[in-house]
This record gives C-alpha cells, sequence and structure tokens, in this order.
C-alpha cells in the first residue's frame, strides 16, 4: 500500500461545473495545501453521460480511479446500475478486491456496510439526515470522519458546498486496508447519497 494513504487529514475539492457528467476530485495535504492525490471518472459511456442530467443520476455506474499527483493508481472505486441499494466495489493498486460497500435500506441521513474482501463488516458509515457529517465506527468506536467543518490551514477551500475533510483516527493502522476502504466510502457519499 502506498505510504501517501498513511497520513490521517485529507481535504477533499470537488470539481464544479454546469454541464459536466463525471465526478473529479483533487485531494490536498491540509499542512502544505499541495495536490496529493487525484480521483477521476475517465471514460464515461454515452448513456451514462446523459442519465447523469437526470433525475436517475444516483442509479448511474460509476469507475473512479484513486492515484497520486504523479499518476500512479492507488484506488479504484466501482459500482454498476444501481436500482434499489448500491453495492460498491473498492479495488487496490493491481486491481485486486480490498472491500465493498452495501448501502442500507431506508436510513436516514444514508448508511453503508463496510465488508472486507471476505464479506466480514469491518465498519459502518452513518450520516446525518441534517447535514454534511459521516462517521465510520466499528464497534462503537470512531474510526474516521467526514465533514464540510474545517477551521485549519486550508480552510479557504471551503467556500463551496462541493468541498470537505476527511480526517483518519490514529487507531487505524498505517498499512490497514480500511484506510482504502474509508478513502473510498469517500468518494462514495457524493455519489451516491449526496447527488
Amino acid at each position: 500500500m502506498n505510504p501517501i494513504l498513511s497520513q490521517n487529514l485529507f481535504l477533499v475539492k470537488e470539481h464544479v461545473g454546469m454541464f459536466k457528467a463525471a465526478n473529479n476530485y483533487d485531494i490536498y495535504d491540509p499542512e502544505t495545501n499541495q495536490i496529493i492525490m487525484n480521483c477521476r471518472e475517465n471514460n464515461l459511456g454515452f448513456f451514462t453521460k446523459v442519465f447523469r442530467f437526470t433525475d436517475y443520476k444516483r442509479a448511474t455506474p460509476f469507475n473512479v480511479e484513486i492515484t497520486t499527483a504523479s499518476g500512479e493508481k492507488l484506488i479504484t472505486v466501482r459500482r454498476g446500475v444501481a436500482i434499489f441499494r448500491s453495492t460498491v466495489e473498492v479495488l487496490d493498486e493491481k486491481d485486486r478486491l480490498v472491500g465493498t460497500f452495501k448501502q442500507k435500506f431506508f436510513s436516514i441521513g444514508g448508511k453503508f456496510d463496510i465488508l472486507d474482501k471476505n464479506e466480514k463488516p469491518v465498519a459502518t458509515l452513518q450520516g446525518k439526515w441534517t447535514g454534511w457529517d459521516f462517521k465510520f465506527s466499528h464497534e462503537n468506536k470512531q474510526l474516521a470522519q467526514v465533514s464540510k467543518k474545517w477551521a485549519g490551514l486550508g480552510k479557504e477551500f471551503f467556500t463551496s458546498a462541493d468541498n470537505y475533510v476527511l480526517q483518519i483516527e490514529d487507531t487505524v493502522a498505517a498499512d490497514s486496508p480500511l484506510r482504502q476502504l474509508i478513502l473510498g466510502a469517500v468518494m462514495c457519499i457524493d455519489m451516491v447519497l449526496k447527488e
């Protein structure tokens, strides 16, 4: 696993545009304000592009590749067409399955079960229906948090609704595959729950 994933704090900024079908993000190091990762949704099919501009946007498939700033692949996050609920796969840099997220039915604010490659639950992602605040937890211990509230260095990024911060707790081991799953889930929040 790439050492860049061992950091605990990431600022995520979505590319905004009036007529954009693809979901593209830059991830910054808050200490340096430098881009450290890119998240790109390349190779969108014609029909996917069309449906992204309709009420069916949340049901469209996606395939997001997260790379280092220099282009080295870190993670791929993908989903097929979602009819009732989403199941999303996270793959490592060699396209091996790291784990999946399964969206829960009838959850207020949005909820995912995060499973490892053997379908064993390793975390839950739960949102609040009142805003953009999500927590990753397992057995009543917080593992990470995603929020639009940030007052540290890099706060100038938080001028629009398309920016947020991911903070991973120190208790998550630096080389744990859970870090890949958490980062992948952050991309899912926007595409599955908040679009």
